[in-house]
């Protein structure tokens, strides 16, 4: 199963640099997304899968799952939601402003 998470977590990688890459304004905020979905996989597969066991230590239990992991991931999850958001916000007025979504165009002559 970790080897299953690990190749996931490379194609997700992979795709989203191949996205974060192109030109348009939209495929570089899903390719971010993408990115931040690969490093919560990654977090989860270092943490070791178990299945079946308590977050929680005692003195009876033998085996526990770590809850930090999960709660870094829960973490990074909502901020991913709130940087997606503002982002393509931000895309959605730069486009009603300035009629593209063409990085390069968007730099201008000036930087040429």
């Amino acid at each position: 199963m970790e080897i299953l998470m690990s190749v996931t977590t490379g194609i997700l990688f992979a795709i989203g640099t191949y996205m974060i890459l192109s030109r348009s304004m939209l495929r570089i905020i899903l390719g971010t997304s993408l990115l931040t979905h690969g490093v919560h996989l990654l977090l989860l597969t270092m943490s070791r899968l178990k299945t079946g066991v308590a977050p929680i230590w005692s003195e009876d239990i033998g085996a526990y799952v770590d809850p930090l992991p999960q709660a870094l991931i829960l973490t990074s999850i909502v901020i991913n939601f709130g940087v997606t958001a503002f982002f393509f916000v931000l895309a959605y007025r730069s486009y009603k402003e300035l009629r593209t979504d063409d990085m390069e165009q968007l730099r201008g002559q000036d930087d040429e």
